[in-house]
């Protein structure tokens, strides 16, 4: 298979097997103009598998929500056909409007409008809890 080469852009990769497209979704690449490439189960030594996304261009993007769904993603920033950047995201310490409650007695069910948003608190084990409701996120 062959993907071409980036001048100027992004890779995400070590993305988690299976998880690309969801990330994908999540940082709404379908809205971009540019190439954007999905390579689901590449090989890898440390993962076995993983996931790889190549975006031609150079866009923000959200690293606690690339930190919330694995931190040992990388990021690679390309310029001139060069990685000029590698970045690893942290998790966060909050999460907002990426991850629902599923309480139906959370005050996020009846405010429709209400941000959802979740705390860390169980960094060692990646838990997260609602604001509101204090429900383990899943």
């Amino acid at each position: 298979m062959l993907i071409g080469t980036i001048v100027d852009g992004i890779v995400i990769d070590h993305i988690p097997a299976g998880r690309g497209m969801e990330l994908y979704r999540y940082l709404e690449l379908d809205k971009l103009q540019c190439e954007v490439a999905l390579i689901k189960n590449a090989p890898s030594g440390k993962l076995g598998k993983k996931d790889i996304l190549k975006v031609n261009e150079v866009i923000d993007l959200n690293f606690d929500l690339l930190g919330y769904i694995d931190p040992h993603i990388t990021v690679n920033i390309i310029r001139n056909g060069q990685r000029v950047e590698k970045r690893h995201p942290d998790l966060p310490e909050t999460i907002r409007g990426v991850i629902r409650c599923k309480n139906p007695r959370c005050i996020t069910s009846c405010e429709q409008e209400l941000e959802h948003i979740f705390k860390l608190t169980d960094r060692e084990n990646r838990v997260y809890r609602c604001i509101y409701c204090d429900t383990k996120a899943k």
